[in-house]
């Protein structure tokens, strides 16, 4: 009875999240919060008042989940209650509000029950200003995402501003996530879910503060359905079912922001959050029916879609003059790609480098010379097919846009595409949407864990940041102390990425702006002569630069030389005393530094560093720092090791500690000293 009255729903839900515990009944106390009831004491609550970065913050934040019938159908109903205090002006921006509405062929997400109003205490009397509904803007993003924006009035600093809206939605699979922690303070944010027993839902948890509220509840609750009677008039019957509902309740009180740090993808993997994805349907008499989607299910989905994988089934034949022209008299498979590659990266402009979809045809990319990141490597994937070649486009998600969850198939996690290119037993990762990029090179932000290939078997890439090795060389000659100044020459070969910003640099500035910077970087009086970048054009290596310096370092009876000159870590890379969160490099760094100078005539060696060498966790970091005179010669290696990219939060503070060292050690000098 139940499957056929509510046989039009796509899916009846029942949710199988287990192990949550009630720590606390506080949100029956701080939860309550009516809407125009604001306080005078709201706009002098201390409570975060330590944290002086705050530019804004949230006071109390109210979301709720659950299923409500909408005659003979169920809806998914969404509410917020939020209520916030602007500090100054850098939080002005929490005064627009961005509402995402999703939609489908035929039916859409509906904002309802809009309410927004800002608050200011004049002659200690509160006094609001209601949003007028002029303020409510429509804002396409695409053909499924809809966004309605609004913006308060009267806002100023110290304004407390509320609003509260509600979201209907047809979409069952789209039960909202929830955010309980931010780029501001949070004093209560709290959220419930109530889901019927038809369905089960997968739990997606992530973060490191603790709920001050977590639990669940059972309960029933009656819908009532109209059917239409089939060939006949009159009003329609009435179903009524009482299913067993599943509440579930989380809340967090005076959490704090939660601000970027150095060496992170992205502070969003570690918020506290939650998020849901529907896993199977529990219809009554009837066996559990998974609806959880498989990699393998998902990416052939999406190798038919037409704004995606579909475009590769078509003939294209309009790429194929262009194809033969650039493979013409190539003799190798490796070649013909390199030619394809290099054509593509040289002549096409890449628009947006986030973006999951083709927003315009495979023909007016091709004609166009321009495109998103998917439609710049989708027109390089079918380019190289049309060669002959075996090349696959592979979707992932950036460091800054956070993780993929092995586990949950969710296409939207996803931001960026890169082509993986097959010739016999090797395998090259392509990104023709970077303009100084060299073949089988990928940017470093997409080294952010596993990516997908769009092929039927879902074939995992693996872009680690551990299996990305950079290193620097780095070589300085001194030569003789004359009229006040010692010249030397300095030799680096950068790392390939950071060969890559020299580039970045030179093409938009040139290279004597180039120099002239690398000359303000000296402290003191320095001149730069024989400059030259070897091996810029040779985008698959990295540049070697060059020059000749003289430094001067003055006629007093003692110089001070600091064997490192400017390659020295001046400060500690990690500034806090403690941290929560992995440190997450973007790849395993070697650097050597070499150091030779003869004692120049009319001084000897007063002092001279000592030589260490210090080791991190064992195997996972060196710091040699080995120095020696030779008679008049002075020799110095010093490198800086460490044999993996990411590190957990309990080794930050060995961490730390390892490059307190490696800064004081590199502060060291040489001392020479005027013969009497």
């Amino acid at each position: 009875m139940l499957r056929n009255c509510m046989r039009y729903i796509p899916c009846l839900l029942t949710c199988a999240v287990s192990g949550l515990l009630s720590l606390s009944a506080l949100a029956q106390e701080n939860g309550k919060m009516k809407f125009g009831k604001v306080s005078k004491e709201e706009f002098t609550d201390k409570r975060f008042e330590k944290d002086t970065g705050a530019h804004a913050v949230v006071l109390s934040e109210i979301g709720s989940s659950a299923f409500e019938a909408d005659g003979g159908d169920l809806r998914l109903v969404y509410k917020v209650h939020r209520r916030v205090k602007i500090v100054d002006k850098n939080g002005f921006d929490l005064a627009t509000v961005r509402v995402p509405l999703y939609k489908g062929d035929t039916r859409e997400e509906k904002l309802l029950n809009l309410k927004a109003a800002a608050y200011n205490l004049e002659n200690g009397e509160v006094v609001e200003t209601r949003m007028d509904s002029k303020n409510i803007f429509n804002d396409k993003q695409d053909k499924s995402l809809m966004v309605k924006k609004f913006t308060l009035p009267a806002v100023k600093e110290g304004t407390i501003i509320e609003y509260t809206y509600t979201v209907a939605s047809p979409f069952y699979r789209h039960l909202r996530s929830w955010t309980f922690q931010g780029e501001y303070p949070r004093l209560w944010s709290e959220y419930s879910v109530a889901i019927p027993e038809y369905f089960d839902y997968m739990l997606i948890p992530q973060g490191y503060e603790k709920f001050a509220v977590e639990k669940k509840d059972y309960s029933r609750v009656t819908f009532s359905f109209r059917t239409e009677r089939s060939g006949a008039t009159g009003p329609a019957d009435m179903v009524t079912v009482t299913p067993g509902v599943t509440t579930y309740h989380w809340a967090v009180k005076e959490i704090p922001a939660i601000h970027p740090e150095s060496f992170i993808t992205t502070v969003d993997n570690y918020v506290r959050k939650i998020e849901f994805q529907l896993s199977a349907l529990n219809w009554p008499n009837e066996a559990r029916k998974p609806v959880q989607s498989s990699w393998e299910e998902l990416m052939k989905d999406l190798m038919k879609a037409e704004d995606l994988g579909g475009v590769l089934n078509n003939n294209n034949g309009f790429l194929s003059g262009t194809v033969e022209d650039l493979v013409k008299n190539a003799k190798t498979d490796q070649e013909k790609a390199q030619r394809i590659y290099n054509w593509v990266r040289n002549n096409y402009t890449c628009t947006d480098h986030s973006a999951l979809w083709m927003e315009k045809s495979l023909k007016t990319v091709f004609s166009g010379k321009s495109g998103n990141v998917v439609e710049v490597n989708m027109l390089l994937t079918a380019m190289l097919r049309k060669a002959g070649l075996k090349a696959d486009p592979v979707l992932l998600s950036t460091r800054d846009n956070g993780y993929v969850y092995q586990f949950y198939p969710l296409y939207t996690h996803f931001n960026y595409m890169v082509v993986h290119l097959t010739i016999g037993d090797e395998s090259h990762d392509l990104d023709a949407s970077e303009p100084l990029m060299g073949f089988g090179k990928l940017p470093p932000v997409c080294y952010n864990g596993a990516a997908r290939t769009i092929d039927e078997f879902a074939t995992p890439v693996f872009l680690n940041a551990d299996s990305l090795r950079e290193q620097k060389f780095t070589s300085v000659l001194l030569g003789k102390i004359e009229n006040g100044a010692i010249a030397g020459t300095f030799m680096q070969r950068p790392t390939y990425f950071q060969s890559y910003n020299i580039r970045e640099q030179v093409k938009a500035k040139g290279r004597d702006e180039f120099f002239k910077k690398i000359a303000k970087s000296y402290t003191g009086e320095i001149e730069l002569t024989s400059k030259d970048i070897e091996d810029i054009d040779s985008l698959e290596l990295p540049v070697m630069t060059k020059y000749e310096f003289k430094m001067q370092v003055g006629g007093e009876d003692i110089v001070y030389i600091n064997p490192l000159m400017g390659e020295a870590y001046k400060s500690n890379p990690f500034t806090s005393m403690e941290r929560k969160f992995p440190v997450e490099m973007t790849g395993v760094s070697d650097e050597i530094y070499t150091f030779n100078m003869d004692v120049p005539d009319g001084y000897l060696v007063d002092e001279l560093p000592k030589s260490a060498i210090a080791n991190f966790n064992e195997t996972e970091g060196q710091f040699q720092y080995m120095i020696q005179q030779v008679e008049d010669h002075i020799q110095l290696r010093c490198r800086i090791k460490l044999t993996k990219a990411n590190f957990m939060p309990e080794d930050y503070s060995g961490l730390r500690e390892f490059y307190d060292l490696i800064v004081k050690k590199e502060a060291e000098q040489i001392v020479l000293k005027k013969k009497k």
